[in-house]
Order: C-alpha cells, then structure tokens, then sequence
C-alpha cells in the first residue's frame, strides 16, 4: 500500500512519533564560590579578634620562648648574647627556683583543697531552696569583686603582729602572738587564706550552675530508695559534677602557679623576696625579681617558661586522670 492510497487514520497511525525530549540548555552552569569566598564576612568578623591574640599574645610568647636562649638585660633586651639552654641549667641548679616551687606548692595546696570544698558544700546549701538566694549568691561574689591590693592590705592588717585582730583574739583565749609574715608555714597559711577568701565564691557559683543542670529524676529515684541527703550528695551530685570539678581544679592550678599580688603586698612594703628569707616567695615574684630587680630579663623569661612548662604537666595529668575515671565509669 502505497502513502498516496493510506485514509488518513492509517497514515496517523503509521507515522513516526514526534521527538518529545528538551533540547539541553546551552547555558553555562554558575560557577561555584569557594569557601573561601563564601566565608568572607565570616573570617572578617574574627580578623579583629586574631589580630589582637597574635599582637599581644602569641608574639610576646614566642618572643619570652627566644629571650631565654639569650643571656640579656633589662636595659639592652636586643643585644643579648646567644646561650642555649644555659639559663635553663641555671635555673635548675638555683636554690632560690627550688625554694619558690616549694613554696608555690605548699600555698597552692594550703589555698586549693579548702577553697574547693567550702565551694562545694556551699553551692549544695544554695542549691535548696531558701530565702534570699539571691542575696547570698551576690554575697558571695563580692570578694572575688574585691581587687587583690585591696584584700591583701586589709588582711595584712588582720595578721600583723603587734596589733593584728587575729592576735589579739589569740592573747584573749590565752594563746601566744604569732609573727605572720616571719614564719615559713604561718605567712604562707595566711596567704592561702586571702585566696582562700577571694575565690571559694567564685568557684561556689560555677558549682552552682552545675548542680542546677542535674535531672530531678536522679535525687527523686535515690530518695525513693531511701537515701539521705548526705548519700545523694555523695553518690548523685559528686559523679555528676565531676567534669565541672576538674575544670576548677585546673583554673586553681594555673592561678596558684601564677601567685603574685598577694605574697606581693602581704609584707606592706611591696618588696618581691618573699619575706626575710624567702619563706613566701613564689615563682611569680621570683619571675619578676629577677627580670625587674636585677634586670636578668633572660633568667625571667626562662623561668615564666618553666611556670608555663609546669601548668602544662599538671593540666595533662588532670586531663590523663579524668580520662581514666570516664573509662572506669563505663
């Protein structure tokens, strides 16, 4: 059959099928932005902030890491002679290092272990309910509020030997006067109190906030199983709170190691040896004697790496040992 003799439904139906498929789209796809790009405005918000950290920050630290290989004075920093790690065999065989690490140690524990249990235990009271929390919350902030110079001259006053407070209520109970500032263990116990009083606030606070983000559900389901206040204390808050502990722990470690305004001013005449016979000074005063008393900004800035060196240890093995509690708990 021919196409001249097909009706018009058979040709219909016998003709090919028209192409239906678009025609692609010849236009160029958008080019992608980077991230880079993208992220412009991002980076431009932070720029201040690392502009800042890098001018007063990490160049000056870099720059204490370069003067303690140079044996250079305050009054011609840039003309100091190469030594290596000279200033650091110095340091290590100094008896006045030595006596300011024992010393940091002993007021960093006398002030640590108290401030933190007093904290605990009044963040625990706080975390009932009782009237005027607001109160006492403001109340205890306000040391921390207090400037160092100003705490450390009131309690200087307080621990003085002729008509020191605290004297004078020992002679009242029939006790001795004591020489504070010249005792080894008494002037470093009254250092540990003004930390002690400025800071167990502070760090009550940020117990505070800890407790208060513990579930209910866990001292309602100890309670049913009978369990006093004191073993909810012991078996539901102190687990939970053992992250937060730990921070505090560390943030107490870096600023005892870094102890300087208070065995600074304790003595009243803001001399930096610590006492008589050193029997106060820490690492912090000693940094500082040597760099801006006897101008051996070398030896200073060794031993501010040796301070730095020293948190670093002590900040890994309260990281190392929160590890291995995590693990145990599991």
């Amino acid at each position: 059959m021919t196409i001249a003799s097909q009706s018009p439904r058979e040709a219909l139906l016998t003709a090919p099928a028209a192409d239906t498929t678009p025609a692609p789209d010849r236009t160029p796809p958008p080019k992608r932005r980077t991230t880079l790009t993208r992220n412009r405005w991002g980076y431009a918000y932070v720029a201040p902030f690392f502009l800042v950290f890098g001018a007063f920050s990490l160049y000056p630290f870099l720059y204490t890491a370069w003067v303690s290989l140079h044996r250079t004075s305050l009054s011609d920093i840039d003309g100091g002679t190469w030594v290596g790690l000279e200033n650091y065999r110095n340091l290590l065989q100094s008896e006045f290092f030595w006596n300011a690490a024992r010393n940091t140690l002993t007021i960093g524990v006398l002030a640590t272990v108290p401030q933190l249990c007093m904290a605990l235990g009044l963040a625990h009271l706080l975390n009932y309910k009782l009237r005027g929390r607001t109160f006492f919350r403001t109340v205890m902030l306000m040391p921390y509020a207090t400037s160092i110079a100003a705490a450390t001259l009131v309690f200087a006053q307080l621990f003085g030997r002729d008509y020191g407070l605290i004297n004078t209520l020992l002679e009242a109970v029939g006790l001795e006067r004591i020489d504070w500032e010249a005792g080894t263990w008494s002037s470093q116990a009254a250092i540990a109190l003004i930390v002690t009083w400025r800071w167990t606030g502070y760090n009550a606070l940020i117990y505070l906030a800890a407790m208060q983000s513990i579930p209910g559900e866990l001292y309602e389901a100890a309670e049913i199983d009978g369990a006093s206040r004191w073993k909810q204390f012991l078996h539901v808050t102190i687990p939970s709170l053992r992250p937060t502990i730990l921070f505090t722990v560390v943030v107490s470690t870096i600023g005892a190691v870094q102890l300087f305004g208070e065995p600074l001013l304790f003595a009243g005449n803001g001399t930096t040896s610590g006492g008589s016979s050193g029997q106060y000074q820490t690492l912090g005063l000693l940094m500082y004697q040597q760099g801006w008393s006897n101008f051996h900004i070398g030896q200073a800035a060794t031993t501010a790496w040796a301070m730095f060196m020293i948190i670093l240890v002590v900040v890994g093995l309260n990281a190392v040992i929160g590890r291995l509690r995590s693990r145990a708990d599991r």
